[in-house]
């Protein structure tokens, strides 16, 4: 609120995004998981969600030009209106092929939120104000993010009735722009040039990256790989809530501390928490553990992405920030775009291998023990977390000798 009072053009994006959040987090899980009802292949939630993410990337090209002739405010509306319409085309047009063509529609109107809200919040020259409002910001996304995950227990995943319930979010969120008529200072919008790019801070696009690999994956996948396990529909919706307020949880954290510790190294730790999350389903798969196992998965991977941003942004002039947030959500829809697919291919792997395990023991004659059948299943059920385990921890790897060397530099000059 104290930010709000100080800057009252916050609250118009912040309003906005608030409930966009809550209507997105909900789609997001609904989609996957709404797939059998509709008749179409679930083995396709990888290709929606690659989809998606291929819109995003899309529309992390060719937002600017319409945010400099439309002004912040009306782009907002008319992201919000495409995303909506989106929507309520999936419930009667149970397609795959029609499916797959929205999705990246909607992919191309969420970039343009994302772009218009985190240009509009990030837009002063004082990198502390900037990681204050980037913390605002992320917290109310995963705050309402996490809100949207539980109308899986409470309305459904079944029919129309989730679709409308989400068209109706969408719309309420189009209410703060339209009725209050506030927009960030004016500024001419620089572009950025290949060569300006190519001096962006190389962990602060690797952690983008990696963040739309990580993100990209949870929400395309995690949400069936969780119901495929033995946990029903509603605990699903807990323990994708249980990821999004551990990002929320983490973010005022990682606000005062990017202020005082290199971001270069933040990047590392979190990503080493990642790591530590992933190693916690191993031991287990109890309900309550898993809840905690991955409220600490998405505090790292939630924690990347206004790290990675803030670090691309320190130097550069307010003008410059519309092109920075292009720049740096390019870098996380190429990451989004990839993760999916790739984490889809890894599990399939590791399915043919558990198939290769019971095809050797029947040819040869043995009888499965109980400890062979644990063994092949925990396979099945561990592919998705040892695809995060692996990322995570080259992640983790290559920001820890990132920082060695910044400080090694440092310490030379």
């Amino acid at each position: 609120m104290k930010l709000l009072c100080k800057n009252d053009s916050a609250f118009v994006p912040v309003a906005g995004l608030t409930v966009f959040a809550i209507a997105s987090g909900y789609l997001m899980s609904l989609i996957p998981l709404s797939m059998a009802n509709f008749n179409i292949d679930t083995d396709y939630a990888s290709w929606l969600a690659s989809a998606y993410y291929g819109g995003l990337l899309i529309g992390s090209i060719m937002i600017e030009p319409i945010i400099a002739k439309l002004g912040h405010r009306f782009s907002f509306v008319i992201f919000l209106l495409l995303l909506a319409a989106t929507v309520l085309v999936l419930p009667f047009f149970p397609n795959l092929d029609i499916w797959l063509f929205v999705r990246g529609i909607a992919g191309i109107a969420v970039a343009g939120i994302f772009v218009v809200v985190e240009s509009w919040l990030l837009i002063g020259d004082n990198p502390k104000e900037r990681a204050k409002r980037l913390s605002f910001y992320m917290t109310s996304l995963y705050g309402g993010t996490t809100l949207g995950q539980l109308g899986i227990g409470f309305i459904g995943t079944q029919g129309v009735i989730p679709f409308m319930a989400i068209l109706v979010l969408l719309l309420v969120a189009t209410l703060p722009p339209l009725l209050v008529r506030q927009q960030p200072p004016a500024l001419h919008h620089q572009h950025l040039s290949l060569k300006k790019i190519t001096q962006f801070s190389k962990p602060a696009i690797i952690g983008c990256l990696t963040s739309g690999i990580v993100m990209g994956t949870i929400y395309g996948l995690m949400p069936l790989s969780l119901r495929q396990s033995k946990f029903n529909t509603e605990q699903v919706g807990v323990l994708m809530a249980a990821i999004i307020l551990g990002g929320m949880l983490i973010q005022p954290i990682i606000s005062k501390l990017s202020v005082t510790v290199s971001k270069t190294l933040l990047l590392a730790m979190v990503s080493l928490l990642g790591v530590f999350a992933v190693g916690m389903t191993y031991l287990t798969e109890n309900y309550f553990v898993m809840i905690v196992a991955l409220a600490l998965l998405g505090m790292s991977s939630f924690a990347l992405y206004p790290l990675a941003i803030s670090l691309a942004c320190d130097k550069l002039d307010s003008s410059y920030i519309v092109a920075a947030t292009q720049v740096m959500l390019l870098s996380y829809s190429i990451g989004s775009v990839i993760g999916p697919l790739s984490a889809g291919s890894f599990m399939s792997q590791c399915h043919i291998f558990q198939n290769r395990i019971f095809q050797d023991h029947v040819l040869q004659g043995n009888t499965f023990k109980s400890s062979v059948v644990q063994h092949i299943g925990t396979i099945q059920n561990n592919s998705l977390m040892n695809f995060f385990f692996l990322v995570l921890l080259a992640t983790t790897i290559y920001m820890l000798i990132a920082s060695l060397r910044r400080k090694n530099r440092v310490l030379v000059s």
